[in-house]
């Protein structure tokens, strides 16, 4: 991973059968502690996008020392997203359990 803007992420999703959904996103705007912004796209295992993908917009806040992370997704149509939410979810659902899980390690050093 290279956060930076312009920078890329590069991975592959592995479900529990094995099969792999490879995913590139590139770094479009970075604001120290409280955004950033990338472009999300599925691809081959050559980093070859399928387009049309998305456009992620995180923002991150603080009050009484919790930080609060919101997320929005920009797709161009609503029969994009619709494809997107079949696997999405339960994709999410995990990624989300596993920084929380993170966080708490984190914040008891």
């Amino acid at each position: 991973m290279n956060f930076e803007v312009g920078g890329k992420r590069f991975y592959a999703m592995v479900s529990p059968g094995g099969e792999e959904r490879w995913l590139l996103q590139e770094y479009t705007s970075i604001t120290p502690k409280t955004n950033f912004k990338m472009s999300n796209a599925f691809a081959d295992k050559d980093e070859n996008p399928e387009l049309p993908g998305s456009e992620w917009d995180y923002n991150f806040s603080e009050q009484n020392g919790i930080t609060k992370v919101s997320i929005t997704i920009f797709n161009e149509s609503f029969d994009r997203m619709e494809r997107l939410l079949e696997g999405f979810q339960q994709g999410f659902t995990i990624t989300l359990n596993s920084l929380e899980n993170l966080l708490a390690t984190l914040s008891k050093k």
